[in-house]
């Protein structure tokens, strides 16, 4: 009879390719402990060292620290695709930290709690892109969603901040509820919370097919609620324009990069054998949002509640790429999560810098004029808008084109098609923007925006950013395309 097996337990170099979590989980509480001694003046200390430690964390995973592997019995994996989506995700949220600041701290609602919920959201959205279990999916999926229900409802004295952060509650838990009974009937199928293990069941058909099917849709519901494509985005609207508007910034860009990383390890990862079946449910998700998302924005008056719409039209492009299948329709949807996250901080960050105390500048008609009172700015504002249509040669229309050649290259002209009908349409609502700032006259009672120096410095770099990119970005799209190299 063979001797039992010793479980023991795991050394530091087994633990290397853990590094930048465990400095980022570090830094979390040494800030988390350094605010109990800090007033009310000096919370810009916790905040530099917050935006500081997503920098230099970003560094780390750039750096190669700890190098790539599998760690904790295969639950986490640390590979190309990872490391990308890693690096994207801390930029992400470290700009998301720069317009945090300056808007709460003149509203009052700056806590020092702020900054530990945001790098925590970060480290679950890294172990969500790195997760090889289904386990370590849902525990990085938690972490990001009970941090992101903090941050809306940050605003306790607002009514409506804290009647998003209920909804968002709510919603959300139905979305891990749904999440959570797919992989529970993955596992029924397959008898293994292992990502690897259930790919095998699904290319071999050694698990019970139709139970592993249904988990799979399950899941697929789950992922669709987290990203707000419809017809699971009814959560959205209300969410992105009752929070503050820094905080809508950070909870509609980084974490669909995350979002995309679930959806690349709970399908390709682990249901690619089964990629005949969820490709076409994610192209219908991919139309439904397009149409929903793109006729609701038409009509909406409001700034924020336009964008929020406008997200679920992007996630609908989103889904083409992976509808398309295959290294290359994964590599065009992680290039169009990359964009669109840098155009969301853009377009909320466009909010935040013309908003002053009193004055939220989340209407439409707040822009009117804009061009006659501030031509700098109105010149950022349109780029933002030229590359949300996508319109040539701004980032935008590189990522939609190479979403869209993804669906040709799967065999899904149909939703090509339907792609670029909708992306026409989807340029009406950005140029009413447009039109209010160059065509219509100044409204007396708008109050221009008081933003301080850095801040507009800020956002000018991140408007220009989307042109640059823009007419270099292929290197952009050649390291997504690596990150699925075989």
């Amino acid at each position: 009879m063979p001797p039992p097996m010793i479980a023991t337990m795991p050394t530091a170099a087994d633990l290397a390719p853990l590094i930048p979590e465990l400095v980022l989980v570090g830094a979390a509480f040494a800030l988390l402990m350094l605010d109990m001694f800090l007033d009310e003046g000096r919370r810009i200390v916790t905040h530099a060292a917050a935006v500081a430690t997503l920098v230099g964390v970003a560094l780390l995973v750039l750096a190669g620290v700890g190098g790539q592997g599998t760690v904790l019995g295969g639950m986490f994996v640390r590979d190309v695709a990872a490391d990308v989506l890693k690096v994207a995700i801390l930029v992400t949220a470290a700009l998301s930290m720069l317009y945090l600041w300056p808007f709460l701290r003149q509203r009052g609602l700056y806590r020092g709690e702020v900054a530990v919920l945001v790098l925590f959201a970060t480290l679950g959205m890294m172990l969500l892109v790195s997760a090889g279990s289904l386990v370590m999916i849902y525990l990085g999926l938690e972490m990001l969603a009970l941090c992101s229900y903090a941050l809306v409802a940050i605003d306790r004295d607002s009514p409506l901040a804290s009647e998003s952060g209920i909804k968002y509650f709510v919603l959300g838990s139905l979305a891990s509820g749904l999440l959570l009974y797919g992989m529970s009937l993955v596992y029924g199928a397959t008898g293994s919370l292992d990502l690897q293990v259930i790919a095998q069941a699904a290319d071999g058909g050694t698990g019970q097919g139709m139970l592993l099917l249904t988990g799979v849709v399950f899941m697929l519901a789950g992922v669709a609620f987290k990203f707000g494509g419809a017809p699971f985005h009814m959560w959205l609207p209300d969410v992105y324009t009752g929070a503050p508007t820094p905080v809508t910034l950070f909870v509609g860009s980084a974490p669909k990069l995350a979002s995309f990383g679930m959806a690349y390890r709970l399908f390709e990862v682990g249901a690619g054998g089964l990629d005949d079946r969820w490709r076409l449910l994610f192209a219908i998700i991919a139309v439904a949002s397009l149409a929903i998302g793109n006729l609701a924005a038409m009509v909406q008056g409001n700034f924020k509640r336009m964008l929020a719409y406008s997200t679920v039209s992007h996630v609908g492009f989103l889904f083409i790429g992976i509808a398309g299948g295959g290294a290359q329709g994964f590599a065009a949807a992680m290039f169009y999560a990359m964009s669109y996250a840098l155009m969301a901080v853009a377009a909320f960050g466009t909010i935040v810098v013309l908003s002053s105390r009193g004055f939220e500048a989340d209407r439409i008609d707040d822009y009117r004029g804009l061009n006659a009172r501030s031509p700098w700015m109105a010149g950022l504002v349109l780029c933002v808008m030229a590359s949300l249509a996508g319109l040539p040669p701004f980032l935008g229309f590189w990522a939609k084109l190479a979403v869209l050649r993804a669906a040709l290259e799967g065999g899904m002209l149909w939703l090509a098609l339907v792609g670029v009908v909708f992306a026409v349409v989807g340029a009406f609502y950005y140029l009413r923007v447009v039109k209010a700032m160059y065509f219509d006259e100044p409204d007396p009672s708008t109050v221009p925006g008081t933003a301080s120096r850095p801040l507009r410095l800020v956002f000018g770099v991140n408007a220009l950013s989307l042109l640059a990119l823009g007419l270099a970005w292929n290197p952009l799209m050649a390291w997504c395309q690596r990150a699925f190299m075989e």
